[in-house]
C-alpha cells in the first residue's frame, strides 16, 4: 500500500506524537509499505528519512502560545493528496485535519483517524464547564466517527468518550515503546549522582511543560516529600508554555530544568538512572514518556484519572489521585518497596508494548478498511 500520514502540530520538539508516527511509519516502510509523511514546518522540503519513509514538509506559520507547533492549512494537504494518490490515510490530528476524512471519503480511499487525546477532557479544561464539553466533544465525535472508516484509539479511556455515542468503528491499538534504546541496562550512577547531588531520591519529570498535562503537579510533589523528610531532588527533562512558570514555582526547591532533551540515547539514560518518574497530567490518553520510563526500569507515578493506570500496573508504579500530596504518599510508597523487584516489574510491563505488535495491528486496521472499501 501507499500510505499517507498526515498530521499538524508535528515538530522537533513534539514529542509522543513525533516518535509514534515515525516507529509507526519505518514499520510500515520495513514491512514493504510506502509511506510518506506529511508534516508542517517552516519551510517546505521533501526528503527520505534513514527509515525509508518519504516526508513532505509543508511551510506553515507557528501558532500563537503553544511553543512553536505549527499547522498547515489543510487544503494544501488536500491538493497533496490529490497528486498522490495514496491507498490509505492515517490522520493523527483530529482538529485541524478533521476535514480529511471527508476528502477521502469522496475518493473512495480508506481512512484512519488516530485519536491521540481526550476531547470531552480538553473543552472541561480550557472551554466549557463539565456537560457543556461533553455535549459539544460527543457532536464533535460523532462527526469524526462518521467521516472516518475507523477511529483509532491507544487506550480504553481514549475509547470511552465514542463508545459513550455508540460510535461501532472504533479499534483499539496500544501504541508501543522502543525497547532497545530505553532499558535499565542505561542506568548511569556518574549521572545520578551528578543530578541528584547529595539526594537520596532523584525524581523525573518528562514530558511537554503545557497547561493540560499539570506539570507544576510534579514540583509541588518534591516540596510535599520534602516537608515530609524524604530528602528528594526533582530533574524536568521537556519545555513547553509553562516552563517560566514552574521555574518560579520551583524556587528554594532542589529542582533542575534541563529543557528539551533531543538525544534519544542521553533521556534513555535519565530514566534509567531516576528512582522514580512523575506523569501528573490527568488527561493523558496513552502516556508514551511513562512507558519509556517502565521501559527504563524505572516506576512510574502517574495520575488516577488518566490512562495511564492502564499501563502501569502490579509493583511497575502506582496511580494517584490529582493533588500534589497523593502523588508524594504514592512515591514514598514506591520508595519503601523492594526497588529491584519494581525495576524488573516496570521493564516486564514495557516489553508487553513492543512497536511490532503496535505495526501490526495498524496495518490490520488499514488493511482491514481497504478490503472493505474494494
Amino acid at each position: 500500500m501507499r500510505i499517507a500520514q498526515l498530521a499538524n502540530f508535528y515538530g522537533p520538539r513534539s514529542g509522543g506524537l513525533r516518535t509514534a508516527l515515525h516507529h509507526l511509519g519505518a514499520g510500515y516502510a520495513e514491512r514493504g509499505h510506502e509511506v510518506v509523511l506529511v508534516v508542517p514546518g517552516p519551510a517546505a522540503a521533501d526528503e527520505l528519512l534513514p527509515t525509508g519513509v518519504r516526508r513532505l514538509t509543508v511551510a506553515a506559520p507557528t501558532l500563537p502560545g503553544t511553543g512553536g507547533y505549527r499547522a498547515v492549512d489543510p487544503w494544501r494537504v488536500r491538493r497533496l493528496l490529490d497528486d498522490m494518490a495514496p491507498d490509505a490515510i492515517e490522520v493523527s490530528d483530529r482538529l485541524t485535519l478533521r476535514g480529511l476524512g471527508e476528502w477521502a471519503s469522496r475518493r473512495a480511499v480508506p481512512s484512519v483517524v488516530i485519536s491521540h487525546e481526550r476531547l470531552d477532557r480538553l473543552l472541561g479544561q480550557f472551554l466549557l464547564p463539565g456537560r457543556a464539553a461533553v455535549a459539544v466533544a460527543e457532536a464533535a465525535n460523532a462527526r469524526m466517527a462518521a467521516a472516518y472508516d475507523t477511529v483509532v484509539c491507544t487506550t480504553g479511556f481514549a475509547r470511552a468518550e465514542f463508545d459513550r455515542i455508540g460510535a461501532r468503528n472504533v479499534a483499539q491499538v496500544p501504541l508501543g515503546v522502543d525497547l532497545t534504546t530505553f532499558t535499565p541496562h542505561r542506568h548511569d550512577r556518574g549521572l545520578r549522582d551528578d543530578l541528584g547531588g547529595d539526594a537520596e531520591v532523584l525524581v523525573v519529570h518528562c514530558g511537554r511543560l503545557s497547561p493540560e498535562k499539570h506539570p507544576e503537579r510534579s514540583v509541588d510533589t518534591v516540596a510535599a516529600l520534602r516537608r515530609d523528610g524524604v530528602d528528594a531532588r526533582l530533574v524536568v527533562a521537556g519545555d513547553g508554555p509553562r516552563r517560566a512558570a514552574m521555574a518560579r514555582r520551583a524556587t528554594g526547591l532542589p529542582v533542575t530544568f534541563l529543557g528539551f532533551v533531543p538525544d534519544r540515547s542521553r533521556l534513555a539514560t535519565l530514566l534509567a538512572s531516576a528512582d522514580v518518574s512523575i506523569a501528573p497530567g490527568p488527561h493523558e490518553t496513552f502516556g508514551l514518556s511513562a512507558l519509556e520510563a517502565l521501559a527504563s526500569g524505572t516506576r512510574v507515578v502517574v495520575s488516577a484519572s488518566s490512562a495511564l493506570p492502564e499501563i502501569v500496573a502490579g509493583r511497575s508504579g502506582a496511580a494517584a489521585a490529582d493533588d500534589a500530596g497523593a502523588f508524594a504518599a504514592a512515591v514514598a510508597s514506591l520508595l519503601e518497596a523492594d526497588a529491584e523487584a519494581g525495576r524488573r516489574a516496570a521493564r516486564d510491563r514495557a516489553e508487553e508494548f513492543g512497536w511490532p505488535a503496535s505495526v501490526t495491528s495498524m496495518l490490520a486496521t488499514l488493511g482491514g478498511v481497504r478490503a472493505a472499501a474494494a
